[in-house]
């Protein structure tokens, strides 16, 4: 323990004296830019919108609400006119108006940005008056103002002078004057960030809206080593922990100077297959792709026992999973999500079935900051699976590495997590499951899933109004990416943070701390 106390004492150090009103705060991994319109990676699109705000918002139940627009009127089912907030300032002092979001939506959808599919369905914005835009809609668009929510509105003017018209294209390694800065209307002010070390935020006292808390002052410190967060929690050297390692929480809990609150993530946990290469790079297997073969994947996921897995890398804090979204989203259901028991028997029959009864050799690729004991997980389901003969080459890297490598298409195996941002299934059928597009349909997809039935349903929801019939196409959707092992799901996430008993921030299932609702005593 004296070296994890040495650790925390430096961490300590790094965030200087803290006021009563400076939020401590760390977790796993860092951001990966600070460009809003570059990464869409929960940590970055998190910090993003400290700084950063969108027409719309999340309220604490992640009901929409107006932000930047005051509120939006339905000219017709494809012409949405949006009233602009007055009176705005961005933090360099530049004044907010129509100019911004025509800019900002304009960039959004730039082929280095991996948020288009937030601007999905918007065929133009059309500037009506300084205040006023329209957007103009391929067609009708249920979950408009829920994506609009993520595009967050740069300041055209700022951007233009500091060259950063376009948004930075992460996955060659850019680096532009946004990635490093940034120049929002949102409640901070990103004051420094030192990459894989420390960001710091300042409270915007010119913000248009009243912080419901009272923290005048943010630290984020990325801290990968799970001792090392928990040792600097327990000395003071922090005031919230969002990482917690699930082995950690029962004696978290138990300590009256800290409290935990938990609550289930809208993130789901799974490994991505690579279904469209005709050979797997890296594999003794040549001239074919045995992740083509439906049974193959069967096999892959009936060797998995996540219910094991639940209850010794996640101490119970998983709910194992069969589906690609979680029970928080919108299109979830009990019975899609019933998660088939492990059947090594089955599985070794799939696999001599489909010609691998020797098994194969796969590199397989992990991240190792990012997700609840990813590493670990990854370790467990090689064992798994060597039992029905597959020979994973397992290999970890930080998460921004990994992240970049599998943009690339590197990665013809990989775990993943995908929070659904929206609530709504239908991001997640849209982003990562429908065929890879030059547009927003599969902008996601880096293993090269394709599924004309999936398409279809996935083209049908994204304009169908009636609630019914939409929840019914996206499980059926849902149920075809299942029952073809588009996708190896393992689990969805519960996820509980620890804080100094004088600090008070809500819970929120995107995982994502607003301090501008916390409180501090």
């Amino acid at each position: 323990m004296k070296k994890l106390s040495t650790l925390a004492a430096a961490l300590l150090l790094s965030c200087g004296i803290a006021s009563a009103n400076t939020l401590r705060w760390a977790a796993q991994n860092d951001i990966q830019t600070l460009d809003p319109h570059s990464q869409n990676h929960s940590a970055t699109t998190t910090i993003s919108g400290y700084a950063y705000e969108g027409l719309t918002r999340y309220t604490e139940k992640f009901d929409v609400e107006p932000a930047l627009a005051t509120k939006w009127t339905f000219v017709s089912p494809t012409q949405v006119r949006f009233d602009l907030r007055r009176g705005v300032k961005f933090h360099d002092g530049t004044p907010f108006t129509a100019d911004d979001v025509v800019f900002s939506l304009q960039r959004i959808k730039h082929p280095a940005s991996n948020m288009v599919i937030y601007s999905s369905g918007i065929k133009e914005v059309k500037k009506i008056d300084d205040f006023t835009v329209d957007l103009i809609l391929d067609g009708p668009n249920p979950v408009l103002t829920r994506n609009l929510t993520f595009v967050r509105i740069v300041s055209k003017a700022w951007a233009i002078k500091n060259r950063s018209e376009n948004p930075q294209d992460y996955k060659a390694k850019e680096d532009t004057f946004a990635s490093r800065n940034a120049n929002g209307t949102g409640p901070f002010k990103i004051t420094s960030w030192t990459p894989d070390q420390k960001l710091t935020m300042t409270a915007n006292k010119d913000w248009w809206d009243k912080p419901k808390g009272n923290i005048s002052e943010v630290t984020y410190l990325p801290i990968k080593q799970d001792a090392t967060r928990v040792a600097a929690l327990l000395s003071g050297a922090l005031d919230l922990l969002t990482d917690l390692p699930p082995q950690d929480v029962a004696k978290l809990k138990a300590d009256p100077r800290l409290k935990v609150i938990e609550g289930p993530e809208n993130r789901t946990i799974f490994f991505a297959l690579d279904l469209g290469s005709d050979e797997i790079k890296g594999s003794n297997v040549k001239g074919k792709n045995p992740f083509k073969d439906r049974r193959v994947r069967e096999a892959m996921s009936l060797a998995i026992d996540r219910e094991a897995i639940k209850r010794s890398l996640m101490r119970n804090l998983s709910i194992p999973a069969a589906i690609m979204v979680a029970p928080v989203a919108y299109g979830w259901s009990q019975e899609l999500d019933t998660v088939a028991k492990p059947d090594l028997a089955r599985a070794k029959q799939l696999m001599t079935d489909a010609g691998y009864a020797e098994g194969f050799e796969t590199p397989l690729a992990c991240p190792n900051d990012r997700y609840v004991n990813d590493e670990e997980i990854c370790q467990a389901v090689v064992s798994m699976w060597a039992r029905i003969g597959i020979k994973a080459k397992l290999t970890t890297q930080p998460m921004s590495q990994h992240s970049a490598a599998l943009q690339r298409f590197e990665l013809p195996l990989y775990m993943y997590g995908w929070g659904v941002t929206t609530f709504d299934a239908q991001y997640t059928l849209q982003d990562i499951v429908h065929t890879k597009t030059s547009g927003a349909d599969g902008k996601g997809n880096y293993s090269r899933v394709s599924d004309a039935k999936v398409d279809a349903l996935v083209q049908q929801m994204k304009v169908e109004t009636d609630a019914p019939k939409r929840l019914a196409l996206m499980q059926e959707a849902l149920k075809r990416t299942r029952d073809e092992f588009l996708f190896i799901p393992i689990h969805h996430q519960v996820r509980p943070w620890a804080m100094r008993a004088g600090v008070t921030i809500p819970h929120s299932a995107n995982d994502a701390p607003q301090a501008k609702w916390a409180t501090m005593k």
